[in-house]
């Protein structure tokens, strides 16, 4: 498969919100296959379409120790998360060099279409959780700095002004 370029900072389709997908093709599947290696090239522990300026709800996510559990995930979206927040380092390929420290649930249950084209719901906990969540921000056109206060936010973007 292919590698892709991920979309710089400020593209506008990163703000924009990802369009559903109505059926799992031979074509989302390479969709997918391009996305996991895009992700796997950077290294990340996940990955949305819209990253890649591919805009739809399409989501790829591997947060495992030994890698190759890539969770393929169709419009997916959060059903419960759980009170406890966990803080963790989040950064983007699409505003490379800078990062901040985000507090999401630490335990999410998400319902997705799966690579068979099935409904299912599935918990993920620690890392799995924050990489989750941070995917379907991107699907909504939210960016992770976007859970920043504007101070920090504008700390953050003039930052990474400095490094691009």
């Amino acid at each position: 498969m292919t590698v892709r370029r991920c979309l710089p900072w400020p593209d506008a389709r990163l703000r924009a919100v990802a369009a559903d997908v109505p059926e799992i093709t031979d074509d989302v599947r390479a969709i997918w296959a391009d996305m996991i290696d895009t992700m796997e090239a950077m290294p990340g522990v996940g990955l949305a379409a819209v990253q890649i300026g591919v805009m739809l709800r399409l989501a790829v996510v591997d947060a495992s120790d030994t890698r190759g559990k890539v969770v393929r995930m169709a419009n997916p979206e959060v059903l419960h998360a759980s009170v406890e927040l966990r803080p963790h380092e989040e950064a983007s390929p699409n505003l490379p060099g800078v990062s901040a420290t985000i507090g999401r649930p630490r335990a999410v249950t998400v319902r997705f279409l799966n690579d068979s084209g099935e409904v299912e719901e599935r918990d993920f906990v620690g890392l799995w959780a924050t990489s989750v969540q941070h995917q379907i921000d991107h699907l909504a056109g939210r960016m992770y700095f976007d859970h920043l206060s504007k101070v920090k936010r504008d700390m953050l973007l003039r930052r990474a002004r400095k490094v691009g």
